[in-house]
């Protein structure tokens, strides 16, 4: 026996007792007292009750209380309920009323009068009025025929089996009944009473027998029991009417104990089982009807033929005593063949139709069978394949007779042969109401040997399964092409964010979940911008292919790595169970330095050969660290290298995480200090080596925190990364120093301000040309009382822009100084396109002109060229003496540094100008380039004034 098979063979059948609970109990104890009464009444009657009045008394009125019973019972179960039979058990109740009646006229000729009942009487009257309610109370209770051709075979099995009993009682004993009563000369009314009682017998036998087979499924233990009650009052009275024992018969007597115990059963019907009754049941029930036997159906297509024969056997029965046929016998014999013949046509056309139209059906089906896509297969209890269409062929690859007699596990994936048994298993444990249909999805052996997705629905067939199944291997490799898409990175191919998280989760989750071994790595390519703006983003698409490549490669087969976004991938690196953690993170360093020298090896481009470096920060898992933080931190180590200088690996510690929550907090700090006007203005002063003079001062912003603490633009700038409040800060600086040195100059200290601004902040939007002529009209600064010192550091800056702009300054009167002269990106090409006023020299040149006589030939040189130029120049960091005899020595005409002054607030300040002079050490040994007090200039050192830590 298969796999699927073992199941199948095992599926339990559940009995016919659905429903039946504790109401067995209750029926069981109404059965046995029923039988107890109908007993006790037996017995007094075989013993003639003790005394003839006694007996008359309980043959008369007992059997009147009985019929009463019955019809109270019927009645009362009527009104109770609502249903299709209602009426039936009223015409029963009216039956029985007719009998209690009867037997009590008779009772009261018998007992009370002590006169012998007459004939005809009342009694007669309400015994002939029994059998009609009762007649069409079958009538009701027998299922309706559907078509015209039913209702005519059942009118003529009803008079096969009332014609049949005719001619057979009347060859029998009604023929001589009727003889009698003519002898005798009795009236007609009293020979008609005779035949009465016989026929309406017969014609209620008639009924009982051809409504057997027909009854409603309705309430069916109750019908049973009403129609054997009826069957036992006919057979009392059918023996009553034999010549025989109506002569003999007198109250109380053992017949008696049969219309007692069929009126009785009537009052009994109802009630004793009306806990079976499934029509009672609520809506969407499970409770199963019973289904009619194979027995039962044989027995109803034979009534008409047994219904013949009895008629023969009574023609048969006259012959054979040798007296002449009657000719009731012979007119009823006549019909009964004739109605025999009738049905017999009628079923025989109706049976021609049925075949047609079952043909006709087959067909469709069979149709609908074959020309289906689907498979559809038929597997026996055993598990082995009976039926298979004939899309197995197109489907599988295999034609249906080779399936057939295969075992369906023979053709199921060995690794998926477990869950369709167990899945077998629980659909065949279920309901058939509550679970119909399963569905199940497996592998399928093809005729080429592969191995195809099949999905099948799944049914009950005569104890085996019943499976339509569909090639769904396209949907399952559409579905899993979609998960690899939603999980990969379609450039790359590599592992994505969602996957790699999920994948971090899942090793911090596994059974190496303590394990401090896991490690993330998080890469960045260092100068892959450069790369798209060079030569292109599809030359940065192949790198990126390669690096990728390159990344997947050098990793172990258990790990994984991954690309989260632009140039930045991933690594997990599973932990091995190491305990030595200084060891681990060594190897973990020594993999992700041999990954930063591989993804740094030169890239072929085409025709072009590329290099990248790699940054890569490196976290290690912790006890209960989640993979959010975890991927944070490797994050955090990752930015840590490249402001390190990029190229490196660094691994991550605390105190990472401390600093950006210290940035962010002052970052968050810095967004207010604009709005709560915390920044203060400070101005350091340009002084004329030559002369000691003040000829200018440079405009620096500082920021005093609630804190206390100072900080300078450096400082500030560094943790914010909003560009915005940066633009916010640029307008604010110069709008305060255009004001401030507007107040000083109509205070009598006419001296030039400088304010540093970057090249992309002139360049900027938020900062139009307009706003600059605005604020000097506004504020009345005269003609070159303003500078503004480029600071020349970004190589994306457009040249052709930023000439047009500061040209455009200049004629406002805006004097341009050139800001950090020896140390800029394209310094010369700034001083041949741009119109620069002032050259200031970049503070690391002044550091080391005392010192280095490389610096001191450089420094002299860019001084040469600003006096070729015709440029004033200023030297920036000036902060001792030395290099203020240096500087003056080599033509350097102005400075500006801690050797003269530091950065002073506007009170010290105008202190400061009211002096004029500062001390300028030594005598100088050459005339300055150019003579004069002030001059326009810009600059700013951002880190001359000492800041506290933070």
């Amino acid at each position: 026996m298969s796999a699927v098979g073992a199941p199948l063979s095992r599926q339990s059948v559940t009995g016919e007792g659905l429903g039946e609970g504790s109401g067995d109990g209750a029926g069981l104890r109404g059965q046995i007292t029923l039988a107890a009464v109908c007993a006790g009444y037996a017995v007094g009657a075989s013993f003639g009750w003790g005394s003839t009045q006694a007996a008359l008394f309980m043959g008369d009125f007992g059997l009147s209380v009985a019929s009463l019973a019955a019809a109270l019972s019927c009645f009362l179960y009527a009104r109770s309920t609502v249903c299709r039979l209602r009426p039936a058990w009223l015409l029963f109740s009216l039956s029985s009323l007719m009998a209690a009646c009867g037997n009590a006229v008779w009772g009261w000729y018998e007992v009370v009068l002590g006169l012998p009942v007459p004939t005809p009487s009342l009694a007669d009257f309400f015994f002939l009025c029994f059998a009609p309610p009762a007649i069409v109370g079958l009538l009701v209770l027998a299922k309706r025929p559907v078509t015209r051709a039913g209702w005519i075979c059942l009118a003529l099995d009803s008079w096969l089996i009332g014609g049949s009993l005719l001619t057979l009682s009347w060859s029998l004993a009604l023929a001589h009944t009727a003889h009698v009563a003519d002898l005798e000369g009795g009236s007609v009314a009293r020979a008609a009473l005779f035949l009465a009682y016989p026929l309406l017998d017969i014609v209620l036998v008639s009924m009982v027998l051809a409504l057997h087979f027909r009854r409603s499924s309705v309430n069916r233990s109750a019908v049973n029991t009403a129609v054997a009650a009826l069957a036992l009052t006919v057979l009392c009275d059918t023996v009553f009417t034999s010549p025989l024992l109506r002569s003999t018969y007198h109250s109380g007597q053992l017949l008696d104990a049969g219309w007692f115990t069929g009126s009785l059963l009537l009052a009994y019907a109802p009630w004793g089982a009306r806990h079976r009754d499934t029509e009672d049941l609520p809506p969407g029930s499970t409770a199963m009807r019973p289904t009619s036997r194979p027995i039962a159906g044989s027995l109803a297509a034979l009534t008409p033929y047994l219904a013949a024969a009895v008629c023969t056997l009574g023609i048969l029965h006259t012959v054979v005593e040798g007296r002449r046929v009657d000719r009731v016998v012979i007119f009823t014999g006549c019909t009964v063949v004739l109605a025999l013949v009738v049905r017999q046509g009628i079923m025989l056309l109706d049976n021609i139709s049925l075949t047609q139209e079952l043909a006709q059906k087959e067909n469709h089906f069979r149709s609908l069978v074959q020309g289906s896509s689907d498979v559809i297969m038929i597997a026996a209890p055993t598990g082995m394949l009976r039926y298979v269409s004939p899309a197995a062929a197109g489907v599988y690859g295999r034609e249906a007779d080779d399936l057939v007699g295969c075992e369906l596990a023979s053709i199921i994936h060995p690794e998926d042969l477990g869950g369709v048994v167990h899945e077998v298993r629980r659909f065949l444990a279920a309901s058939p109401h509550e679970e119909p249909t399963t569905r199940i999805e497996c592998r399928f052996r093809s005729g080429t040997g592969d191995w195809l997705n099949v999905e099948s629905t799944v049914n009950r067939h005569q104890g085996g399964l019943l499976l339509n199944s569909r090639d769904v291997t396209e949907r399952v490799r559409l579905q899993a092409q979609l998960q690899h898409n939603a999980e990969h990175d379609p450039l790359t191919d590599l592992p994505n964010r969602a996957l790699f998280t999920d994948r971090v989760r899942r090793a911090l989750a596994g059974r190496r979940a303590g394990d401090s071994g896991t490690a993330v790595l998080f890469i960045d390519l260092d100068g892959f911008k450069a790369v798209n703006d060079t030569i292109g983003h599809q030359a940065g698409d192949e790198l990126l292919i390669q690096a990728a490549r390159r990344l997947a490669e050098s990793v172990r087969a258990g790990d994984t790595a991954a690309r989260l976004g632009g140039d930045e991938f991933a690594a997990l690196i599973v932990g091995d169970g190491t305990r030595d953690q200084g060891a681990r993170e060594y190897q973990v360093h020594e993999i992700a330095d041999r990954l930063r020298l591989t993804l740094s090896q030169p890239y072929r481009i085409g025709a072009s050969e590329v290099r990248v470096a790699a940054s890569i920060g490196v976290a290690f898992a912790e006890p209960a660290i989640t993979p959010t933080d975890l991927m944070r931190n490797a994050d955090l180590a990752m930015y840590r290298a490249k402001a390190g200088g990029k190229d490196r690996v660094e691994l991550y510690a605390p105190q990472m995480q401390a600093d950006v929550v210290r940035r962010s907090e002052l970052a968050a700090r810095l967004r207010t200090a604009l709005r709560d006007g915390e920044f203060a203005l400070l101005h350091q002063p340009v002084v004329h080596l030559a002369s000691g003079t003040v000829a200018a001062v440079t405009a620096q912003a500082r920021w005093r925190s609630a804190q206390g603490i100072l900080f300078t633009p450096a400082e500030f700038l560094r943790v914010s990364d909003d560009n915005n409040r940066t633009a916010e800060l640029g307008r604010w600086l110069l709008q305060a120093a255009v004001e401030q040195a507007a107040d000083r100059a109509r205070a009598g200290h006419p001296i030039p301000v400088s304010v540093r601004l970057s090249a992309g902040r002139l360049l900027d939007r938020a900062l139009p040309f307009g706003s600059i002529e605005a604020l000097l009209t506004r504020h009345g600064l005269p003609s070159g009382a303003l500078m503004i010192e480029v600071a020349d550091s970004d190589p994306r800056i457009s040249f052709d822009e930023l000439e047009q702009r500061l040209v455009a300054l200049r004629r406002l009167g805006v004097r341009i100084a050139l800001d950090g002269f020896g140390s800029g990106y394209a310094a010369i090409n700034a001083l041949r396109r741009l119109p620069i006023d002032v050259l200031k020299l970049d503070r690391g040149l002044v550091e080391g002109v005392v010192q280095s006589p490389r610096l001191h030939k450089i420094t002299s040189g860019l001084l040469r060229i600003a006096c070729d130029l015709g440029m004033q120049s200023v030297a920036d960091g000036v902060d001792v003496p030395e290099q203020v005899l240096a500087l003056r020595a080599m033509g350097c005409t102005h400075g500006q540094g801690m050797a003269f002054s530091g950065p002073l607030d506007e009170y010290r300040l105008r202190r400061a100008l009211v002096r004029g002079e500062f001390p300028v050490p030594g005598s100088p040994v050459a005339q300055p380039v150019l003579t004069g007090g002030s001059i326009p200039l810009l600059t700013g050192s951002h880190a001359e004034t000492p800041v506290p830590p933070t």
